[in-house]
């Protein structure tokens, strides 16, 4: 799973879920150099999340010579009517977890629960070993943290592009945290 690359609105500090915004140049810039480190990866299929700014860096990170599938189930979180404020409007992490309900947003369990739905979904599909899944940050957070304490790693820092490996274990549709690639901050 990889977060898409810099977008307008993350260099602004603008809320984006459900909304969308273009790569900025160094956005793109970072999708090449996650597709330089996934270049020699053997994928057999490529999924993006239907927002442009994730379909835009698989497309970078593919050189546009993969097809691939545009998935709702990877979208990162609508925030309702934050979406496009500032980050400054952001409550603490506490209090994220239902505050965008009441503005006609997703709690952050629905989030993982869609993720974690959309993902099971994916690798239970024939000849799905070696699957690239562009999201967003926070869907990739909240993945993350169904299958173990995501703290440390969130300390670490979530940038772009950051491409976190997971392995699929069929009996139980788990996926475990195998590490995390940050090409770029």
């Amino acid at each position: 799973m990889m977060r898409h690359g810099q977008t307008l609105f993350n260099v602004r500090r603008k809320i984006q879920g459900a909304c969308d915004s273009p790569l900025t140049e160094i956005g793109r810039q970072q999708a090449e150099i996650a597709g330089d480190f996934l270049k020699d990866i053997a994928f057999d299929h490529f999924y993006s999340s239907s927002a442009e700014r994730a379909c835009d860096t698989l497309e970078i990170v593919t050189q546009n010579k993969q097809p691939y599938t545009r998935l709702k189930g990877l979208k990162e979180m609508n925030f309702g009517a934050f979406e496009g404020e500032s980050e400054d409007l952001n409550p603490e992490n506490e209090k994220k977890s239902t505050f965008f309900l009441a503005y006609g947003g997703e709690s952050r369990e629905q989030v993982e629960k869609r993720l974690v739905a959309t993902c099971r979904e994916i690798m239970r599909q024939e000849d799905h070993h070696t699957v690239l899944a562009v999201s967003h940050s926070g869907a990739c957070l909240y993945f993350l943290g169904a299958w173990q304490d995501p703290t440390p790693e969130l300390e670490k820092g979530f940038p772009n592009c950051m491409i976190l490996k997971y392995e699929y274990e069929t009996e139980d549709e788990s996926f475990r945290l195998l590490e995390i690639y940050r090409p770029v901050d």
